[in-house]
């Protein structure tokens, strides 16, 4: 019994390597492409109407953008696996797309092999994303690594008063300030420190040697 072919939708403004992606897909006979769009909205329409396994977007569309047909996927709950083939490298560019939950990411001028295998590993749950990708990627995980120990001077007093146990009422009298404020703080300082709750955070900022534990 012959496997039944990944179902792929193109999406690019451009016609002619819109064309071109869409021969290229056609030498491989586990690919089958279903639709073409020219832009985001279209892309959004055409997925819930020919529900693809694959959608191989282009980010710089006309009317709608990818990222933002990616989160209109995304809040439709489309079962489609995105592998984004743009032009664009820039860090904003790639982690909108990825947040937004793209599952492969290629910039063009990848070889015909590469997409070939983006499709397919999407396919098949997990995520390819190109080395230039990939490289700014992991400069921005550094540097988000190296960025979570800056904490401000109010959020490491705050995170202090945190480690004795204060409640937010408690810290907003100590400090003179709004429980509003309080919890903008502590809600800054869990972010920055990548902790799921307040008993987390201390660990984590102990172990980091950014507070001390009181006696």
């Amino acid at each position: 019994m012959q496997a039944a072919k990944i179902r792929v939708l193109v999406a690019d403004d451009h016609p002619m390597l819109r064309e071109g992606l869409v021969a290229v897909l056609g030498t491989q006979p586990d690919f089958e492409v279903v639709g073409e769009a020219a832009d985001g909205a279209e892309v959004v329409r055409l997925a819930n109407r020919l529900g693809p396994d694959v959608i191989l977007l282009d980010l710089e569309m006309p009317n709608v953008d990818g990222v933002a047909a990616l989160e209109r996927l995304k809040e439709n709950g489309t079962e489609a696996r995105t592998v984004v083939f743009t032009a664009y490298d820039t860090d904003e560019r790639i982690l909108g797309a990825l947040r937004a939950g793209a599952r492969g990411y290629l910039l063009k001028g990848a070889s015909r092999h590469e997409i070939f295998e983006a499709i397919r590993v999407a396919h098949s749950g997990g995520s390819l994303l190109g080395p230039a990708a990939t490289a700014r990627l992991l400069r921005h995980v550094q540097r988000d690594e190296k960025d979570s120990d800056a904490l401000t001077p109010r959020e490491l007093e705050v995170l202090r008063l945190v480690a004795e146990g204060l409640s937010n009422r408690e810290m907003a009298a100590r400090l003179f300030v709004t429980e509003r404020t309080i919890k903008f703080h502590v809600s800054s300082l869990l972010n920055k420190l990548g902790a799921e709750n307040r008993t987390n955070a201390v660990r984590i900022a102990v172990r980091r040697g950014l507070i001390q534990l009181p006696a």
